[in-house]
């Protein structure tokens, strides 16, 4: 959803289960799902029901989620929640202009469109690192140079084996998150961070479910801000984690999500809006993301 928002696409974040990882390298297993990057809602429906069914190689699979039969399930999205912390002064203005201006565009269309809070929400990002880095030193724990992953030719030893192995065949990025899921999966610490970590998320979960009872779909910006320049925050991961704060939620809480181009910055950049839903509503999702289109479709040929 990102990079579908800094570059004007639509990104697909499909129910976690929805779509098969059988031969995809996982990386934080209960957060990793594969999803579609398109020109339009059109052509990102007809790609996720290409992709999406049940496969007897990933058991965690499901059937029904996307297809002609679960769009004529889905009703139409009459209620929508903007999520309020998703709109706190830390996001850009231009974010959040163009987030209102497609919530009173869906007013116009009919849609009953109110604010809401999540409490929990705001520690969505520190549970993401802290959970998904454990299941990064986990997952990548195989790659030791003999069964997966580069073979050093400077080894002399085992002990050289392995080290040189994961010393070169890692990014920098691998590397703090296989350090930081190693030190919160540690004897003394797992209680402290990774244990309540998982507790937070359940907290974060319900927080969602409660929100699925009053409402059809959440709404607020993808990112924080529009696209930034290439490496500029690189030499600071605490900024660049930051880019992540309004995406990880629903990553987290293993619902749909989509991103939607809604506008651009007067830098001339592309705006997303992203929408939420319940598990397994992604067709109705992308209904809405698709009024969302051609509202401002319809607005840019105004101009």
């Amino acid at each position: 959803r990102q990079p579908a928002g800094f570059n004007g696409v639509v990104g697909v974040k499909p129910s976690h289960g929805a779509v098969s990882r059988f031969g995809v390298i996982a990386m934080a297993s209960s957060t990793d799902v594969v999803g579609v990057l398109a020109g339009n809602t059109d052509d990102a429906r007809l790609a996720m029901r290409v992709l999406a069914g049940k496969d007897t190689k990933d058991g965690v699979t499901i059937d029904g989620v996307y297809g002609e039969t679960a769009a004529a399930g889905n009703s139409t999205i009459r209620k929508v929640a903007v999520i309020r912390d998703f709109m706190s002064q830390d996001v850009d203005p231009e974010v959040r202009q163009t987030t209102r201006n497609c919530v009173e565009a869906l007013k116009s269309a009919g849609h009953t469109v109110e604010e809401i809070d999540l409490p929990w929400l705001k520690y969505s990002l520190a549970v993401y690192y802290i959970v998904g880095s454990a299941e990064v030193a986990s997952n990548l724990a195989l790659y030791d140079g003999i069964r997966y992953g580069l073979r050093s030719e400077k080894a002399k030893t085992l002990q050289d084996l392995y080290g040189s192995d994961r010393d070169q065949g890692f990014m920098p990025e691998n590397k703090r998150r296989i350090l930081m899921g190693n030190f919160v999966l540690s004897s003394g610490y797992y209680d402290a961070y990774y244990q309540k970590a998982q507790k937070v998320r359940t907290l974060i979960i319900n927080d969602f479910t409660q929100a699925f009872g009053k409402y059809d779909a959440l709404i607020g910006p993808v990112s924080p801000t529009p696209a930034f320049k290439l490496g500029e925050k690189t030499s600071d991961p605490i900024k660049m984690y930051l880019e992540d704060i309004l995406s990880v939620p629903a990553s987290i809480a293993g619902l749909p999500a989509l991103s939607v181009p809604a506008g651009t910055s007067k830098a001339g950049l592309p705006i997303g809006v992203q929408v939420i839903g319940p598990h397994k509503s992604d067709e109705k999702l992308l209904a809405l993301a698709q009024e969302i289109e051609r509202g401002v479709k319809s607005k840019t040929e105004d101009r």
